[in-house]
């Protein structure tokens, strides 16, 4: 018996459906690098914007959200093949009220910045 013991639980689900949630799965991954970008990209390239502090945090806070976003689509991902192997209702996420919450935050502070430097 290889692999974890949900995976034995239940029937094999439609491989079309097993497909689909990966390529779910592999979405939310790509999203999270595309954020973790932003964040070093942020720290290395975004010179001009002070004070350095707030913009290092910020870049933080965004490789924080991409690591989260990571931990939240494997969840999900295993969530919907456990759901799928039992033939019940695929279950909600807090993956998109994490992205939505941390992207507004960063997209705020980014936008004080940018005008505090031109004051």
């Amino acid at each position: 018996m290889k692999g974890p013991a949900w995976r034995h639980e239940g029937e094999e689900p439609d491989y079309r459906f097993t497909l689909a949630n990966e390529r779910t799965f592999l979405a939310w991954i790509r999203t999270a690098l595309a954020v973790l970008a932003g964040g070093v990209l942020l720290e290395q390239f975004a010179t001009r914007l002070q004070p350095r502090l707030l913009v290092s945090a910020i870049a933080l806070l965004m490789c924080a959200l991409a690591a989260a976003l990571c931990v939240l689509a494997y969840r999900r991902w295993r969530a919907n093949e456990i759901a799928m192997r039992r033939k019940g209702a695929l279950p909600a996420t807090a993956a998109l009220a994490v992205l939505a919450a941390g992207l507004f935050l960063v997209a705020v502070l980014l936008l004080g910045l940018v005008l505090w430097l031109s004051l």
